[in-house]
């Protein structure tokens, strides 16, 4: 066993590591999920159900974007606890018929949100136009809804999610710069996702991502009220805009727009 000098040598070189320590850290890590500890916490989706599968394209250049997103530090899917657990309750029901949940994007900082803005306004970068927008002039995101100030992601509770018929095989990797297929195309004209053919990419801007568009039809329109009336059953709401977009009824911070990175560390007690 050590003695006591050997333990307070241990304790000093920890100490002094410290201030090294935080400064590595971005300066947005300094911020942490509000009420980490309360019934209403942020929690790491992976922690409350690792069998949820995660595809979070904004921390990648696979967006509308075409590059990382502001407040994606990590790869990480961050919800209320109360969503969390309400996502756990429609998973198990979906394994036992053969599929799982895959999420997209989860909680969202409004730094992210603002990025969005950003890039919006920004009507010479159309980078992902073809696979994302193809048939939308970006002169007309904000007025047509795509784009707003706010996002409902913000307040933690709400999440975009598809299907996944089970065993989920692996899809490959986007490659920046590679040539891109409009979002609306055909299933197997799209990029490749091993989710259920909803009819659209996710993140389509197009109106046959409206979830009740009467020009999807036989199993895309099946898929997509499978995934809704899943969800529903769990206290989720569907937004009609966007077959995936789903919030928690009963969300703890309606009236909350958060704004902590998207890290491990946001969700450390200070």
């Amino acid at each position: 066993m050590p003695g006591p000098a050997s333990a307070f040598r241990a304790l000093a070189i920890v100490a002094a590591a410290l201030p090294v320590l935080a400064a590595a850290l971005p300066p947005s890590a300094a911020s942490a999920a509000p009420e980490t500890r309360g019934p209403r916490t942020f929690v790491a989706l992976s922690t409350v159900d690792p069998t949820i599968i995660q595809d979070l394209r904004y921390p990648t250049g696979h967006n509308f974007v075409g590059e990382p997103v502001d407040g994606y530090d990590q790869p990480l899917c961050i919800l209320t606890r109360p969503a969390a657990l309400a996502l756990r309750d429609a998973q198990r029901r979906l394994l036992r018929r053969g599929h799982s949940l895959k999420v997209y994007d989860c909680y969202r900082p409004q730094r992210a949100v603002d990025h969005f803005v950003r890039w919006a306004g920004d009507l010479a970068d159309e980078r992902m136009k073809r696979e994302f927008y193809p048939r939308i002039d970006k002169s007309r995101l904000f007025a047509d809804g795509y784009i707003a100030g706010k996002s409902g992601h913000s307040r933690g509770s709400t999440v975009d999610v598809t299907l996944v018929r089970m065993p989920a095989h692996t899809t490959r990797p986007y490659v920046t710069g590679e040539p891109l297929t409009p979002c609306h195309a055909p299933e197997d004209a799209r990029f490749p996702d091993n989710s259920l053919d909803m009819g659209t990419g996710f993140d389509c801007f197009d109106t046959l991502s409206h979830t009740g568009d009467p020009r999807i039809q036989g199993p895309q329109r099946a898929n997509r009220q499978f995934l809704k009336e899943t969800l529903a059953a769990a206290g989720f709401v569907n937004l009609p805009e966007e077959w995936w977009h789903f919030t928690l009824a009963a969300e703890p911070f309606p009236d909350t727009y958060h704004d902590f990175p998207v890290s491990w560390m946001s969700l450390i007690q200070p």
